[in-house]
């Protein structure tokens, strides 16, 4: 199979399970929503914080050196055996390090999840190997696969254990099955790679060195991505964490279904049309012009729907979660395009752009989480992680336009007063239900403000921008048809 062909199938296997795996994790996480308490699902945030964090080091960017092109990896084989052996190393330092700190650092729920998440984190990565050649080779189908009937049996077990009364034993449960599916799915089962130990200096200096080149970068993105929850639960607590990280997970779904295309290929074209300066700007506008229209209309939705969805799914014990809920929802829409446009500039070669902004993104952060956190709690955090986003989307978009010519009144405008029209119209319709003293049931209102914002939205953006929609649908049939 050519290497056109086997992109095809990767991508197709990818779009194709993403969906699936996404609505049975919004299922799973309903229904644990539902059983569980919510410090549990603090600790648990907190945990997994510290582990993926800390995470970093073991990690030190390997997997971007096996599948870069280099004399050190030419023989895959052996490339494959170095890379165990070093990922095996750095793991078990970093699992006795953490462990270490765990035991006499923490104590109670904290300290029993950190001692399950740390040696399942280490043993899920240690399948990292065949992962890489599986991804080196271009071959997707296997770990497309994977990944959904990962999500089918963590929620089988946690489901289960959770109506069975277990805590957060049923959470930690995901990730110990998570680790032990990978190994069989890779090591045992048609093993992709069999492993074996070798050390072969200048490979494991090459190693060492391309990632020394990333971590700064990689350290920084899991700096921003998890501070926040490490903070919010050691100085809010665990209560105050569950409902955060769950404001953060529901916000993230219609992200996940949106940015997940886009993202797929958004960095590919730029890299492909980085001396084309009319066409990248093209591709540019499109991309980012379809996740700020389709951003904004979730988000809308996700905003004004947020009472009904909590009342109705998650139940009354997550309605002090509404306000975070939907501040989250500008972050989790927004950042889509972030990501885009960081690709310009990993695109044309400058990275080093990129790693400066998240610097000062990550000083904004830290200080922000101690001014505002402390006085306005969740919310405050909420505030301080949009903030931090437009702090680094902003300088990004300006220093782009060095390489793509965009308009953002063009980008913004027409969504923006969509949107404002759209949740007028819906509020207005609220007002008119409810305007005798008692409101119809959730199932009405939300129906009817969801509809109704759909509607204005989509109208107004239609007779503001017809010509522009039309090219947009046909950018994104033309990326179906690839995918086919």
């Amino acid at each position: 199979m050519s290497l056109a062909q086997r992109s095809v199938t990767s991508v197709s296997w990818n779009a194709g399970t993403n969906l699936a795996k996404i609505a049975i994790l919004l299922a799973r996480s309903i229904l644990l929503a539902r059983l569980l308490p919510v410090e549990v699902f603090g600790v648990y945030a907190l945990a997994t914080s510290i582990v993926t964090f800390s995470g970093i080091l073991p990690m030190w960017g390997m997997g971007g050196a096996f599948l870069h092109r280099a004399p050190e990896t030419v023989d895959e084989e052996q490339a494959a055996a170095v890379h165990f052996t070093l990922r095996l190393v750095l793991l078990s330092i970093w699992t006795l390090a953490l462990l270490g700190v765990a035991r006499f650092l923490t104590s109670g729920p904290l300290q029993m999840a950190l001692f399950i998440l740390t040696p399942a984190f280490a043993a899920l990565h240690l399948s990292d190997t065949p992962r890489f050649i599986l991804t080196r080779r271009v071959v997707h189908k296997r770990l497309a696969v994977l990944d959904l009937l990962t999500a089918i049996i963590t929620t089988i077990i946690a489901v289960f254990l959770a109506w069975r009364g277990y805590g957060l034993p049923a959470l930690l449960a995901t990730d110990m099955a998570t680790a032990v599916l990978a190994g069989l799915a890779l090591f045992i089962w048609r093993p992709v790679w069999r492993p074996r130990f070798l050390w072969l200096r200048d490979t494991v200096r090459y190693y060492l060195h391309f990632g020394s080149r990333t971590m700064a970068d990689s350290a920084l993105s899991e700096a921003i991505d998890n501070l926040d929850d490490i903070w919010t639960g050691a100085y809010l607590g665990n209560s105050a964490l569950g409902l955060y990280s769950r404001a953060y997970t529901f916000a993230t779904y219609p992200r996940r279904i949106l940015a997940f295309p886009v993202n797929l290929v958004a960095g590919g074209t730029y890299a492909e049309l980085k001396e084309a300066r009319h066409q990248l700007s093209q591709a540019f506008f499109r991309t980012n012009a379809l996740l700020v229209r389709s951003g904004f209309l979730f988000g809308g939705l996700l905003v004004l729907l947020a009472p009904e969805f909590v009342r109705l799914a998650l139940g009354e014990k997550w309605l002090p979660m509404i306000p975070t809920f939907r501040l989250m929802t500008v972050f989790t829409l927004l950042d889509p395009v972030r990501v885009t446009v960081s690709q310009i500039f990993i695109a044309i070669g400058q990275p080093e752009r990129v790693v400066r902004i998240r610097l000062i993104q990550l000083t904004a952060l830290i200080a922000g989480l101690f001014l505002f956190g402390r006085v306005w709690d969740i919310i405050g955090v909420a505030l301080v992680v949009n903030g931090v986003l437009l702090l680094g989307l902003i300088p990004l978009m300006q220093a782009a336009r060095e390489h793509v010519d965009f308009s953002a009144w063009r980008l913004f405008a027409g969504p923006i007063a969509a949107l404002i029209a759209g949740a007028s119209a819906a509020l207005a319709i609220m007002w008119l239900m409810c305007r005798a003293g008692s409101c119809p049931n959730d199932w009405i209102t939300g129906t009817a403000k969801g509809l109704t914002f759909a509607g204005v939205f989509g109208s107004i953006l239609l007779f503001i921008e017809r010509d522009d929609i039309i090219c947009m649908i046909a950018d994104a049939r033309n990326m179906g048809r690839n995918q086919a």
